[in-house]
């Protein structure tokens, strides 16, 4: 049986960082009754599957993004899987018999128009929304200052267009997540008696080149990250357990120290990642990324989890 995954290549997804997350997971976490769990930035969601298929004693989830358009994709791909398949199939094909690049960027470009027309009902803006992340450069999301999509081509010969299995998989995963459009304050009003909360915000630049990573008109900067460590101080004071992951900006040969102040007061690892998205291939690799917590880690379990993973996965 396939197993549900991302239906959508993102920047900054956590499909290689899951198992050092999970390693940081409340060491009771497993045990926990009826959990909600909760993403305010849920972006390509690897961390979302893979939580909802491995911790049986989640009960509920909540999912959120600023991103309209993606919001709308979840929906349709729990709602409207059969629709979804059906249009991208037809398009998979268009695209599949375009026998040179110069055609297949003609209509890359015609269908980024059409999406950007934002008259489309929600099948065909879906369908399109897929289509332009699995054909567009390194599969980003970014918007101008209009809110319209405006990443180019990405010279692909055959992308996997229509994922079926995939696309259903998910459609079953997602049958009793509650989705929502809109800031990730909104989250609060879903917290329950026993919530954990995983926020993956827009990353902090690391340089002044980095921040094409944006995905909204909205943009989140320095004061983003600000008011987003004011809502953990708020969901800390009442009890509820969050992990936070963002860019490790000490790292860099500044030595920025701005995550590290502002969440002083709370527990900071760093795991280390691979980045893949500079235009620049010799500036790709290796690199840290920071995981705060506000919970206690039993020491003992947290060594035998990171020992496995790493003799599982090769990490």
């Amino acid at each position: 049986m396939q197993k549900a995954k991302p239906f959508i290549k993102w920047v900054g997804g956590k499909g290689q960082l899951i198992k050092q997350l999970e390693a940081l997971l409340p060491s009771d976490f497993a045990t926990r009754d009826n959990l909600t769990y909760i993403e305010p930035f849920v972006g390509g969601g690897a961390m979302l599957f893979y939580m909802l298929q491995t911790y049986p004693n989640i009960k509920s989830a909540v999912i959120n993004d600023i991103n309209p358009d993606l919001t709308l994709c979840y929906r349709v791909v729990r709602d409207n899987p059969t629709e979804l398949v059906k249009n991208l199939k037809i398009i998979q094909k268009e695209y599949y018999s375009l026998p040179t690049q110069e055609l297949k960027k003609e209509y890359f470009l015609k269908q980024r128009e059409c999406f950007n027309s934002k008259s489309l009902n929600k099948i065909d803006n879906s369908s399109l929304f897929i289509f332009l992340n699995r054909t567009c450069f390194n599969g980003l999301y970014r918007v101008n200052k209009a809110g319209l999509f405006n990443v180019p081509f990405g010279s692909y010969l055959t992308p996997m267009i229509c994922d079926s299995e995939t696309i259903f998989a998910d459609s079953k995963l997602l049958e009793n997540v509650d989705i929502l459009t809109g800031d990730f304050e909104d989250t609060f009003n879903k917290i329950k008696n026993n919530t954990f909360f995983y926020f993956d915000p827009p990353y902090r630049p690391l340089s002044n080149t980095s921040n094409f990573k944006d995905y909204s008109k909205e943009g989140f900067n320095d004061d983003s990250q600000r008011r987003l460590k004011l809502f953990c101080d708020r969901i800390n004071s009442i009890g509820v357990n969050f992990m936070l992951s963002n860019s490790d900006c000490f790292a860099t040969e500044q030595r920025d120290c701005f995550f590290d102040e502002l969440f002083s007061e709370y527990r900071i690892e760093r795991v280390l990642a691979s980045r893949n998205i500079n235009s620049v291939g010799s500036k790709r690799g290796k690199l840290t990324e920071i995981v705060v917590r506000n919970y206690e880690l039993n020491e003992v379990l947290q060594i035998i989890k990171v020992a496995e993973n790493e003799y599982v996965y090769g990490k």
